[in-house]
C-alpha cells in the first residue's frame, strides 16, 4: 500500500462556506467553466503511411476546426462533402511513412480552445473498421491475419469475428482496451467454427494460440460485466508469429506515477538477469554492487535472493520498477547481514524497503476531496542501504501481495548504486478541494480563456538524497501566452506553475515544453515535467472511479471568444521590493467582465516564502482592492520571489453570446427572405388567375414554384426560430464555481539594513 505522509496546501482550505452554497447534487456539479473534451474518435488509430476518415464526438466542441496530434507524423484537415461544406466532425487524417509507431494524442481546437486528448494509436499492421453488427456466429466478421480491428462494443452482447489457420500455426490474439483510454474490460475468447470455447482471457490480456487443425476458428468478445456502448471501444489485433518470439502487447497508456521511471542516462549495457532457483538463502545469487538486474515476481510466492559483500560505510541507493512498468505488483525488500557460515549462520536486519512515498496526500476518496486525485506514488522502490559491519550481505526481493499472483508478466528491474542524486516532476491542472460540494473529477485542458490564469500543481519524486530547490519553466507557448513557475522549495514537494495568457491574445495552439531546473553537484540539470490528466470527465466520482493517465506532450491554447470572467493583477508590472521584516503593499487591479454571486473573493497566496499570508477579501464589484504582506511576521529571508492570489468565486456564467447575436442576425435574414418569396408568390398567383388561356398553365407552374419556395423560407425561419431559442437558452446567467487566479506577482526582499 502507498504510504500518505504530509497534507499538502490545498486549493481552498476549508471551504465550508461554498459547501453550505452548494445544497444539491445537480448544483455541486457546477464547478470550473465550460471546457472542451475529445472523449472518441473512430478508428482509434491507424497504419503508418496510409490515409483515412476519422470521426469524432465529445463535449463542447463548437467550431471545432481543428483536429491536431501530438506528432507531426500525423495530419489533418477537414473533409468536405459533395456540396464543398465541411463535414460536421470528421476528419481526412494522414499517417506519414516514418510517423514512430505507438502511442500518440488527439486533440481538436475549438471555440473555446484545445480540447483534452484521446489516444491514437499508430502501427505497421493493416488496419479494418467494424461498419456493422456482428453479434451473432452468423454476422461474424472476418479478419485477416496480421491485421487490427477498430470496433466498438455493444452492451449486453458478444462480438464475433472468424479467423482462418494452419494446423501449427501460432497465432497472438490481443485486445486493446484499457490501454487506450477506453472503459472497456475485454473478455477474449477463442473458440472453433461452431462457437465452443477453446482459450478465454478474462483480465484484459493478449491469448497465445497454437492452431490443433487447419479450419475456421471463431473470436468472441465482451466486457466482464457485459457493458458496452460508445466509450467501451478496442482495438482487436490477430497476428501470425514464430514459435519462441518474444510477442509484446499494443503500444498501452502511462499510469501516474510512471513519470518517476526511468532514472536518467538507464540504459540496458550492463543489465543481468536473475538466474533461478533463488529462493532460499542457501541458493542465493552472488552480485556484485553496483548492479543492474531483470528479473520477474514468477511462481506466486517469488522471492528472489540475492547475495553481495560490502564494507562498513559504504551507502547505496536501490531502485525497483515494476508498479511503474504497468505491473499489478507492490515490490518489497529486505536486507540482512549475514554472519556465521551454514547451519550456525546469523542474519541481522540492515534495512527494510517498501514504497515510494506519495509526494503530497492525494484524495482520501479518489475525486478531489481534500486533495488532488492524482497519486504521484507507487508500490515500487527507492531507497538507502547503509553497511553497518564488513561483510556478506542478503537481499530479498518479493512482491508482497504475490501469494495470490501466478503471472510470468510481472517482471521487475533492480537497480543498485552509488548515489546519483536527482530527480522527476509531474503536474496537472489544479481541481477544487469543496468538501462535500464537489465530487467531479474532470480531465482539464489547458484551455485559456482570453486573460485568465491557469494553475497547475507540480510534485516531485527526488532521488538518492536530493533535496535541492526546482525551478520550473515553460517554452514554446502560444502568443500572448506566458508562463511563471513558482519553485519548489529546498526539500519540498511541490510547486505551481502559473500559465497566463493577455486580455488581448490571438487565438492560438502549441505543443509547450516543460521543465525544472536545479542545481545537482555543483551542475544546472534540466528534467522534463510529465503532465498529468483524467481519461474521461466524471461528473460524480461516487458512481465511477476516476482514472488518471500521463499525456505524451503538453497542448497550450488560448481562446479569445469568451474572455475570463476577471483578471486579478498587480497594478504595475515590476519587481516589488521590501526591506526584510518590513511591511509590503501591492495594489491590485480587477478586470471584471462578468456579474458573480457574493460581494468579495477571498483571496490566499501561492509562492514559497509567502505561502502563510492570512486570507483577505477582495471585492467582486470594485475595479481595485490591495494585499498587504507583513515581513516581519513571514519572516521571509532575503531573495527573490514569484507569488500569486488565488481564490474561488460564483461566477454568473453566460455561455457563447456570440451564438445568440448569430442566430438574431440568422432569423431576421432568414424573415426577410421568407416576406419577399412569400410576397412573390403571391403576385404570381395573382397574375395566374387572370393571366389569358394559353399563359395560364405556365403561369400556374411559376406561382407553384414561388409558393414551394416560400414554404421551404418559413421552415428556414422555424429553424433559424429554435436556433436562437436553444442560444438563448444556453446563454441564461448560471452559477459556476471557478478558480480565480491572479497574474504572477515578483517580488524582491532586500536585507534589511544592519544597525549602526
Amino acid at each position: 500500500m502507498i504510504r500518505q505522509y504530509r497534507q499538502p496546501l490545498t486549493l481552498i482550505a476549508g471551504y465550508c462556506l461554498i459547501a453550505s452554497l452548494l445544497t444539491t447534487t445537480a448544483f455541486a456539479q457546477l464547478v470550473c467553466l465550460p471546457a472542451p473534451r475529445l472523449l472518441t474518435t473512430k478508428p482509434m488509430g491507424g497504419q503508418v503511411g496510409t490515409s483515412f476518415d476519422v470521426k469524432i464526438t465529445g463535449q463542447n466542441l463548437d467550431k471545432s476546426d481543428k483536429l491536431s496530434f501530438s506528432h507531426p507524423g500525423i495530419s489533418a484537415k477537414q473533409k468536405l462533402g459533395k456540396d464543398g461544406q465541411p463535414v460536421p466532425y470528421t476528419y481526412e487524417v494522414t499517417i506519414a511513412k516514418d510517423c514512430p509507431k505507438g502511442i500518440h494524442e488527439a486533440r481538436v481546437l475549438t471555440r473555446l480552445g484545445v480540447s483534452s486528448t484521446r489516444v491514437f494509436n499508430v502501427g505497421e499492421l493493416p488496419e479494418a473498421i467494424q461498419s456493422k453488427a456482428n453479434t451473432s456466429l452468423e454476422t461474424a466478421m472476418k479478419l485477416d491475419l496480421n491485421s487490427i480491428c477498430n470496433a466498438v462494443m455493444t452492451r449486453q452482447k458478444i462480438d464475433f469475428y472468424t479467423f482462418e489457420a494452419n494446423k501449427g500455426q501460432r497465432i497472438i490474439v490481443d485486445c486493446a482496451a484499457k490501454g487506450i483510454d477506453s472503459k472497456l474490460n475485454p473478455v477474449v475468447i477463442i473458440a472453433d467454427e461452431k462457437g465452443m470455447d477453446l482459450q478465454v482471457e478474462r483480465r484484459g490480456g493478449m491469448l497465445d494460440f497454437e492452431v490443433p487443425e487447419t479450419g475456421k476458428y471463431v473470436i468472441k468478445l465482451h466486457g466482464l460485466t457485459y457493458d458496452g456502448g460508445p466509450y467501451h471501444f478496442y482495438r482487436l489485433a490477430i497476428r501470425d508469429v514464430a514459435k519462441g518470439e518474444v510477442v509484446s502487447r499494443q503500444p498501452a497508456i502511462q499510469a501516474v506515477n510512471a513519470f518517476s521511471w526511468p532514472p536518467v542516462g538507464l540504459t540496458g549495457k550492463t543489465i543481468r538477469p536473475e538466474s533461478e532457483p533463488n529462493n532460499q538463502h542457501a541458493q542465493a545469487q552472488k552480485i556484485t554492487l553496483p548492479c543492474d538486474i531483470t528479473g520477474s515476481f514468477y511462481p506466486a510466492a517469488d522471492v528472489d535472493t540475492f547475495e553481495f559483500t560490502a564494507k562498513k560505510g559504504e551507502v547505496w541507493w536501490v531502485e525497483v520498477a515494476s508498479e511503474r512498468l504497468g505491473r499489478p505488483t507492490d515490490p518489497s525488500i529486505v536486507v540482512q547481514y549475514v554472519s556465521g557460515e551454514a547451519s550456525k549462520e546469523t542474519l541481522t536486519d540492515v534495512v527494510e524497503l517498501s514504497d515510494i512515498a506519495t509526494p503530497i496526500k492525494v484524495s482520501s476518496n479518489g475525486y478531489s476531496y481534500d486533495g488532488p486525485p492524482y497519486n504521484a506514488g507507487s508500490s515500487d522502490i527507492i531507497g538507502k542501504v547503509e553497511i553497518k559491519q564488513d561483510g556478506v550481505h542478503r537481499l530479498q526481493l518479493r512482491d508482497l501481495f504475490g501469494g495470490t499472483r501466478n503471472d510470468p508478466k510481472n517482471i521487475y528491474r533492480l537497480i543498485i548504486r552509488k548515489a546519483e542524486p536527482d530527480f522527476a516532476l509531474v503536474g496537472w491542472a489544479l481541481h477544487m478541494n469543496l468538501r462535500n460540494g464537489d465530487r467531479s473529477a474532470y480531465s482539464k485542458p489547458i484551455a485559456l480563456r482570453a486573460g485568465a490564469t491557469m494553475p497547475i500543481e507540480v510534485v516531485v519524486v527526488r532521488r538518492d538524497g536530493f533535496t535541492g530547490e526546482i525551478d520550473l519553466f515553460m517554452d514554446n507557448l502560444p502568443e500572448g501566452v506566458s508562463a511563471a513557475g513558482l519553485r519548489i522549495p529546498k526539500g519540498k514537494t511541490r510547486g505551481i506553475m502559473l500559465i497566463s495568457s493577455e486580455a488581448n491574445a490571438p487565438r492560438g495552439l502549441t505543443s509547450a515544453a516543460f521543465f525544472g531546473r536545479a542545481t545537482i553537484n555543483g551542475k544546472l540539470v534540466t528534467r522534463p515535467c510529465r503532465m498529468a490528466s483524467m481519461q474521461w470527465p466524471i461528473r460524480d466520482a461516487s458512481g465511477e472511479v476516476p482514472s488518471p493517465r500521463l499525456l505524451v506532450d503538453v497542448p497550450v491554447s488560448v481562446s479569445n471568444s469568451e474572455l475570463a470572467p476577471i483578471t486579478i493583477a498587480p497594478a504595475e508590472k515590476k519587481v516589488w521590493e521590501v526591506t526584510a521584516g518590513e511591511k509590503l503593499t501591492i495594489p491590485l487591479v480587477h478586470a471584471r467582465r462578468s456579474e458573480f454571486s457574493g460581494a468579495n473573493i477571498t483571496l490566499k497566496t501561492y509562492g514559497d516564502g509567502f505561502e502563510r499570508v492570512p486570507a483577505f477579501d477582495a471585492p467582486l464589484t470594485k475595479d481595485s482592492s490591495q494585499a498587504v504582506l507583513d515581513l516581519a511576521v513571514l519572516k521571509t529571508a532575503p531573495g527573490d520571489y514569484q507569488i500569486s492570489f488565488y481564490g474561488y468565486a460564483v461566477v454568473k456564467y453566460r455561455e457563447n453570446l456570440e451564438a445568440v447575436a448569430s442566430a438574431k442576425t440568422a432569423l431576421m435574414q432568414a424573415q426577410q427572405e421568407a416576406e419577399a418569396l412569400t410576397a412573390e408568390a403571391k403576385k404570381l398567383a395573382d397574375v395566374a388567375k387572370t393571366a389569358p388561356d394559353a399563359q395560364r398553365v405556365n403561369a400556374n407552374t411559376a406561382a407553384k414554384e414561388a409558393a414551394k419556395k416560400a414554404k421551404s423560407a418559413e421552415a428556414i425561419v422555424a429553424t433559424s426560430d429554435k436556433q436562437l431559442k436553444s442560444a438563448t437558452a444556453r446563454s441564461k446567467p448560471k452559477d459556476i464555481v471557478d478558480i480565480i487566479v491572479s497574474t504572477p506577482i515578483t517580488i524582491r526582499v532586500n536585507p534589511a539594513k544592519k544597525a549602526k
